[in-house]
């Protein structure tokens, strides 16, 4: 037998009612949070994952920590890999706050719902989380309505995308972590690169970011590079219109803050270690007439 129709699980007034309860209590006790839309580039349709993602646009909304009494998960661990921070949170944000302050504002990659895979940049503890899951069925269907969306996260790693939210603190991870190499140019140039200008090569067409310039030294520093710079080619700044001839760069040796990111070191310390300018250094094989 259907249920009595005269008692109803909810009406649209008092669900109205309840979301305004939950929106307002959000206010009151919540934080001020970015909630930064990830944009696909180039998806990997097999793996379904973008490694050229970027994230271009930061909406301010409140949200309600969850873990009151901290972050959850592992916290800060010492493994073969260094010092690891495994911090978690779950946001609750109310779903027509959502909406009104980042769905109707942004695209995203599923429209009506925050995305894994997106980022919120929690400014009171300067921490980024990327989203994990999101959590639509609790509390399960107060008077046949849901009010909120629970964001599961964890602290986000970096992994070279392309950030320009606008948002000084956020836009500082790929300055300070993005892949950065050095180009040496060559004497005979003119004018001085800035800071965030985009460089762009003569002949290869490729463009990167200008993270530092030394003009005592010629030496270049950029990142987010779209390719492999020609040797020789003109370099020059959109903004600055500098313009000077590259001559040597090497692409392993990162010049980011990450010491993680140690390439060149393993690379050139293993020369003392291995000597790989024989021309079979993993046996004898042809020497003193041996077959093998």
């Amino acid at each position: 037998m259907a249920t009595n129709p005269y008692f109803t699980q909810g009406t649209t007034g008092e669900q109205d009612l309840q979301q305004s309860l939950v929106d307002e209590q959000i206010k009151m006790f919540g934080k001020n949070v970015y909630y930064i839309p990830r944009t696909l580039v180039k998806e990997d349709t097999v793996f379904g994952e973008d490694t050229m993602s970027k994230f271009d646009g930061a909406y301010e909304i409140e949200a309600y920590i969850e873990d009151n009494t901290g972050f959850r998960g592992d916290g800060d661990m010492f493994t073969k890999f260094g010092v690891q921070i495994a911090d978690q949170c779950t946001f609750v944000i109310s779903r027509t706050r959502f909406t009104a302050a980042v769905d109707d504002n942004a695209t995203l990659i599923v429209e009506g719902r925050p995305n894994e895979g997106d980022l919120v940049y929690f400014p009171m503890a300067n921490k980024i989380f990327e989203i994990q899951f999101v959590e639509y069925e609790v509390p399960f269907f107060t008077l046949g309505k849901q009010y909120t969306w629970g964001l599961r996260c964890e602290l986000f790693q970096y992994s070279d995308e392309d950030i320009d939210t606008g948002i000084t603190e956020v836009d500082a991870i790929e300055v300070n972590y993005a892949n950065a190499i050095s180009v040496n140019v060559a004497e005979g140039g003119s004018g001085d690169f800035v800071a965030e200008e985009i460089v762009t090569g003569g002949n290869s067409n490729v463009t990167a970011t200008v993270k530092s310039w030394n003009s005592a030294t010629r030496q270049l520093v950029l990142y987010n590079r779209s390719g492999i710079f020609a040797i020789p080619e003109t370099l020059t700044g959109n903004t600055s219109s500098a313009a000077w001839t590259s001559a040597t760069y090497n692409t392993i040796n990162n010049q980011n803050d990450d010491s993680s990111q140690a390439n060149w070191v393993i690379e050139t310390q293993s020369d003392a270690i291995i000597d790989f300018t024989e021309t079979n250094p993993f046996g004898e094989f042809g020497n003193k007439g041996s077959s093998i």
